[in-house]
């Protein structure tokens, strides 16, 4: 009787031992599973075993919290079944060649803290649905073949620290509503076709440390007021229809705003730092 007892007590421990993730999140990792070929990644699931055995899947009470993909060879589209996935907090699934669009589904995965989507083949505008993701401290879309406009929904959501769009095929111009972002430290739109000026809002963002406009249309000159971002260590602005050419800085210390003489090519200074 005894040892009947400690089989039965060891075999609740190895059931309570797994999570008891609802059907619904496993189905909508099994549907980006076969949408992203899931066979041939790098490490593949076997969908037989419990889902916190899959590779790359955070559990936390029961459900999936972070989805971890990259360097994983998915490729296919993402499943609008994705937004199932409600309590996601990190999705990271950079460094694959998922095609396709990025979904409206995203929009509902609204506990989201970081969306990596980063060094893929998507294509077409950037959702206005990821607007609804007020959580989100970091956006990397960068190296992708994403078209259009900034989304002006972007700019509502004010817990973002890093927002990189570099390396797409954006247009338009840096919405001024970007002054909304008071936590930004990171911004990139660098290797697109944006243009127009490059606003003086931007000045506003006092905890921004990198600067990534290189490579565009914009026109006009820096504003002036970039001289009071204190923090900014790294600042790109070559290659784009300024009225001057900047020197692109990085380094430990606030950069000053140099311009390039075209006659001889030696930096003087545009803006000395009080």
């Amino acid at each position: 009787m005894k040892t009947l007892r400690l089989t039965l007590l060891s075999f609740i421990t190895a059931v309570s031992a797994y999570a008891n993730v609802s059907n619904t999140e496993k189905e909508a990792l099994v549907a980006i599973y076969n949408s992203t070929d899931g066979s041939a990644w790098n490490t593949p699931w076997d969908l037989e075993t419990p889902v916190e055995k899959w590779a790359g899947v955070t559990i936390e009470d029961n459900h999936v919290t972070g989805l971890n993909l990259p360097f994983n060879n998915l490729n296919g589209s993402l499943p609008v079944a994705i937004g199932d996935l409600t309590h996601l907090k990190k999705l990271n699934l950079g460094f694959n060649g998922i095609q396709g669009v990025i979904p409206e589904a995203l929009g509902r995965l609204t506990h989201l803290e970081s969306l990596e989507l980063f060094m893929n083949k998507f294509e077409g505008e950037i959702p206005q649905a990821i607007g609804h993701l007020k959580a989100l401290k970091s956006l990397k879309l960068y190296s992708n073949k994403l078209t259009g406009q900034l989304p002006l929904a972007l700019m509502t959501l004010t817990n973002l620290e890093e927002l990189l769009l570099g390396s797409n095929f954006l247009t338009g111009a840096i919405p001024t509503e970007i002054k909304a972002l008071k936590k930004l430290k990171r911004f990139s739109v660098m290797d697109n076709k944006m243009n127009g000026h490059i606003p003086v809002e931007i000045a506003t963002l006092t905890d921004l440390e990198e600067l990534l406009l290189s490579s565009n249309g914009f026109t006009g000159a820096l504003p002036i007021e970039f001289i009071n971002l204190s923090k900014l260590n790294t600042m790109m602005v070559s290659d784009n229809n300024l009225n001057q050419d900047y020197v692109s800085s990085s380094g430990n210390t606030p950069p000053v705003l140099m311009t390039i003489e075209p006659q001889n090519a030696t930096a003087t200074m545009d803006i000395e730092k009080e």
